[in-house]
């Protein structure tokens, strides 16, 4: 196995050049130091605890409701409107107006007067006007389909069917759940210094699990008001099954570019997690626990439900290759005397299969790998110090951007996009360049490229010449000497793509933030945007509290007919 020897840590990580592959972030998994693992831990562990403090809907379920969280040092309110809207507004675009769920995350206390305040911006979203004691606003849609099946079901006192809610996976699905300081809420700054929401994305996640729990007091709701005493709960293995979707396009994909220290962390800190694990001797006692993770892989896999073609197929293989695992891991234990011997002898099966090999094995040792859960946030600061000479940023461009530097950009199909920002829709975009109008207005992804020409641009000066002499006479390049600098001596550094060529797939990006953020079920839609699922398989909140609580919720599994619990009547 390729490793690098960062001056960050003793313990060998796999070569940067494997790991920041651009395939690779495209079949990564949830695993337990993602977002939604950590969050989930941290509310478990402190015994955080959750109420609905008003539920003020009416019969058809519009109007608002509030939820308290107390965490052991501070209050916080998820304050929910849900308002009527036609089928043709349902728009899970950014330019959409109206949506069925609009929801803020707020610190503190929420009187009549703030909540008047909330009631007025928070359902308009990006054209209201919020205060910094909002920490998180977002909006969500229904699954029209999946919520009236449900709601119809459980009236009549009957459950619903288990295949019609496993196609979707999801009663609501977020279009858009904003934090750091957009819109004039929260800043992330405020927060560095929270015991609760100080690791990143952290209150945005908190904000969509208490969403789960609000859809599912909805449908309770209204099944209780459309049936009265024959309504029935929800059993309780298709609640938990039940997640948050999510319908992500390009927006998120600059994000991964413009925060490379971020994204760099995020990999680095994984990549640590995993290499404590690569490095422990293999362990015949863990054989059973690895099979029973890569059978729910499997059996995971083979229930996820996609209209891509090309997913479908990796998932296939996956599911095939682990499946051979399986039955042979004795024999691949018997022959590897660390974990990392193991995950040598499969780097044969895809990435997809790979990638779930890391998650699973990433399981079997919680104590050494949650501690890396704390270690998401850096500074983000690009700097080039002095005294450096032309010769030493040659030689890191040579070192660590060999894939950019071997690019030749003057070639049409690496040249091919630009990415830009849509004026009408507010989203970014992808161009032909030639071909369509904006290049002009391109956005400057395109680090690939711009590290290509810095270098060739340094080939042409002398080795001796500073580097504040040469950016003196080509300040153009200010800003990517900083950039490559920075990366070129951070231990993941720069995601290892050309965002520009031909063939490039942006979905490859939205993946691995996601994956990192903690969703599953990826449904890629087109090679542009992807449905995924959040939270699903997650304990429900009366079970967070639960001294039997277990953290083994990966790769969530659709509960069978048999396994599923008796029926309950509601207590409205």
């Amino acid at each position: 196995m390729d490793v690098h020897r960062s001056t960050y840590t003793e313990t060998p990580l796999r070569s940067v050049d494997v790991v920041m592959n651009p395939q690779r972030l495209g079949a990564m998994h949830q695993n337990r130091i993602s977002f939604v693992r950590s969050l989930i831990r941290k509310m478990a562990q402190q015994n955080w605890q959750v109420s609905k403090h008003e539920w003020q809907l009416s019969p058809q379920g519009y109007g608002h409701v509030i939820y308290r969280l107390a965490t052991p040092k501070h209050v916080y309110h998820l304050v929910v409107f849900c308002d009527q809207i036609a089928d043709e507004e349902r728009n899970d675009r950014v330019i959409a107006e109206k949506w069925d769920v609009t929801f803020a995350l707020v610190y503190g206390d929420v009187d009549v007067s703030l909540l008047e305040k909330l009631r007025a911006n928070v359902p308009l979203q990006e054209a209201g006007r919020n205060t910094n004691d909002v920490l998180v606003l977002a909006r969500a849609n229904k699954s029209v389909r999946v919520f009236e099946h449900i709601v119809s079901h459980l009236a009549k006192g009957t459950q619903p069917d288990a295949k019609e809610l496993a196609e979707v996976g999801y009663i609501l699905r977020t279009t858009a759940v904003y934090g750091n300081g957009k819109f004039g809420i929260a800043d992330f700054k405020l927060l560095e210094d929270n015991d609760d929401f100080s690791q990143s994305f952290s209150a945005q996640m908190c904000a969509v699990y208490l969403l789960r729990e609000f859809s599912l007091d909805w449908v309770h709701y209204l099944a209780t008001q459309q049936g009265g005493d024959k309504a029935v709960s929800l059993d309780r293995g298709l609640q938990r099954y039940l997640g948050v979707g999510n319908a992500t396009g390009l927006g998120m994909a600059p994000y991964l570019i413009n925060h490379p220290c971020i994204v760099d962390q995020w990999m680095t800190s994984r990549e640590k997690a995993l290499a404590t694990v690569l490095a422990q001797q293999t362990n015949k006692d863990k054989l059973p626990q690895l099979k029973v993770l890569l059978s729910k892989a499997t059996m995971h896999l083979a229930q996820v439900i996609t209209i891509n073609e090309v997913q479908n197929s990796l998932n296939q293989q996956a599911l095939d290759e682990l499946s051979l695992l399986v039955d042979q891991l004795a024999t691949h234990l018997g022959n590897a005397s660390t974990w990392g011997d193991l995950l040598e002898q499969n780097q044969l099966m895809n990435m997809e299969a790979q990638e779930i090999l890391i998650a699973c094995l990433m399981e079997l040792y919680p104590e050494q790998v949650d501690v890396f859960a704390d270690q998401m946030n850096t500074d983000e600061t690009l700097f080039l110090p002095t005294g450096k000479k032309v010769s030493d940023l040659i030689s890191l461009l040579k070192a660590r951007y060999q894939w950019a530097v071997s690019t030749d950009f003057s070639m049409p199909e690496n040249s091919y996009w630009f990415w830009y920002r849509s004026q009408d829709k507010e989203e970014p975009r992808l161009g032909v360049r030639d071909e369509e109008q904006g290049a002009d207005k391109e956005l400057p992804l395109d680090i690939g490229r711009q590290a290509y020409y810095l270098y060739r641009a340094l080939r042409q000066q002398s080795q001796d010449m500073s580097i504040a002499q040469f950016l003196l006479h080509f300040p153009q390049y200010r800003a990517i000497a900083r950039r490559v600098w920075t990366l070129g001596n951070r231990v993941m550094g720069d995601i290892q793509m050309n965002v520009l060529h031909k063939q490039s797939l942006p979905m490859h990006l939205l993946r691995c933030k996601l994956a990192i953020f903690g969703a599953t079920k990826f449904d890629p839609r087109s090679d542009r945007w992807v449905r995924v699922t959040f939270f699903q398989g997650a304990p429900l909140l009366d079970e967070i509290g639960d001294e039997n609580y277990q953290d083994n919720w990966i790769f969530p599994l659709l509960p069978s007919e048999q396994s599923m619990t008796s029926i309950n009547s509601i207590t409205p």
